[in-house]
């Protein structure tokens, strides 16, 4: 029987999903076979994506033993970094019970439900109605 090294995470943000795998190692962190800082260029996003690695109380450099690999499919950077935090406390969750409370009390472990809103008959948006003039 093989052990499978990997733990899983599947995070979803707007219209992008994240697929997480993490497993321990030297701190490798790949997006879609990219390395983190090529693949989300502003610091926003670079932050939102790592959160998970610095919710443990006392351990700054808790994500230095840990391998993170992603795949994303859909959506913008932004959502991107969303869905890779939510799938990486998901996966941080399954390997380590013991860091759920840290990981709830900081809402990494909370599916953000907003999403676009559907374009609505009559009107040229979601909300905007066509432009109208009297005379």
């Amino acid at each position: 029987m093989v052990v499978n090294p990997y733990t899983w995470g599947l995070g979803r943000r707007k219209s992008a999903v994240a697929r997480v795998r993490i497993k321990s190692g030297s701190g490798n962190f790949l997006v879609n076979g990219k390395p983190l800082k090529d693949y989300f260029t502003t610091i926003r996003d670079q932050n939102l994506a790592t959160a998970p690695l610095s919710t443990e109380e006392g351990q700054e450099g808790m994500g230095q033993g840990l391998d993170v690999y992603c795949n994303v499919q859909g959506g913008g950077p932004h959502g991107q970094a969303g869905a890779v935090q939510l799938g990486l406390a998901r996966a941080l969750k399954e390997s380590n019970p013991v860091l759920m409370e840290s990981l709830r009390e900081n809402g990494l472990l909370t599916r953000d439900p907003r999403m676009k809103e559907r374009k609505k008959y009559g009107r040229r948006g979601a909300r905007r109605g066509f432009q109208w003039c009297k005379r």
